[in-house]
């Protein structure tokens, strides 16, 4: 067959220990592609940091087991000019029976430039101008960033590091790498308004018109994970009601995500604190989508990023 970063390939052959599996991670340079490698090097995932494109069909036609069966890939902006073939490049692999997760980590720009100021390392695209300001260039490089890679995007699964540490994302990176490959993977995650919304959301939904815990005093220091909350917003008839129409709609369209080849869809709820309503509704849905077709995760962006 005629690869897409150029050149006549052969099919991958089957790895020696069956379908072999890729993590694909990509993202936003300071969003933690790092980190993330880091997880799933932990996980036993055979890691390689900036490949470029043109080698992947090459690197995993590599015979050795540890090579073939579960390898984690990480590329970035420099190797813009390769970025537009990967999209391709990623339906044909799985074509040929890899069983491949393309992973893409952001973060909101006021977290990116916040972060390269502490650590003080330049952005790989920024080249600052003459009469431009370093903060002006690095905005300018991740918004460039943001053009090249958002073809990419599109067909990853994104996870937005904006308010995670590095041990809350390794341990969505494990999460999301172990969720079964022949499903559906659905997150349910809560947040709060006034934080923005998630940067990996696919359907969002505000349930800021529910009557608030926040404001009955011995409610107000428990989240909605505790019983108390729950118990409070089960008698409430508007929660029920909301909770109905999101169950309803969900089990009508996820499995028209699931037969156009998606691997994760992400469900935020939000409130305005993140702290009770949004977190109830997403315990709630959880318990009535798990043990179905679909493989479930919660998040609670805002409890997870206290804890």
């Amino acid at each position: 067959m005629t690869d897409t970063l150029g050149g006549t390939l052969p099919a991958l052959p089957p790895g020696p220990g069956g379908p072999r599996e890729l993590v694909l991670i990509s993202g936003i340079s300071g969003s933690g592609k790092s980190v993330a490698l880091h997880a799933l090097e932990d996980a036993g995932y055979f890691c390689v940091d900036n490949l470029p494109p043109e080698l992947l069909r090459s690197y995993m036609q590599l015979q050795h087991p540890r090579y073939v069966e579960r390898v984690a890939i990480a590329v970035d902006a420099r190797a813009a000019r390769s970025l537009p073939a990967l999209v391709p490049l990623i339906a044909e692999l799985r074509a040929e029976g890899v069983q491949i997760r393309p992973l893409f980590l952001d973060a909101s720009t006021n977290t990116l430039v916040r972060r390269f100021s502490e650590t003080r390392r330049p952005h790989p695209l920024s080249h600052p101008g003459q009469n431009e300001t370093a903060q002006h260039a690095l905005i300018e490089a991740i918004e460039l960033e943001r053009l090249l890679l958002a073809e990419l995007r599109e067909v990853s699964t994104v996870v937005d590091t904006s308010t995670l540490r590095p041990a809350g994302l390794r341990a969505q990176v494990r999460d999301l790498v172990s969720a079964p490959h022949d499903r559906l993977t659905v997150v349910f995650e809560s947040f709060a308004f006034k934080y923005g919304v998630p940067l990996d959301a696919d359907y969002v939904f505000d349930v800021r018109m529910l009557p608030n815990p926040y404001y009955v005093r011995e409610l107000r220091p428990l989240s909605g994970r505790d019983e108390p909350v729950a118990k409070y917003l089960s008698e409430q008839p508007e929660a029920d009601e909301m909770l109905s129409q999101i169950e309803v709609f969900l089990r009508r369209w996820l499995p028209a995500l699931a037969t156009d080849q998606r691997a994760y869809v992400t469900v935020a709820i939000g409130c305005t604190g993140g702290q009770h309503r949004s977190v109830y509704i997403v315990e709630q849905l959880a318990r009535r989508f798990v043990g179905r077709n679909n493989a479930i995760l919660t998040r609670h962006r805002e409890l997870d990023a206290i804890d």
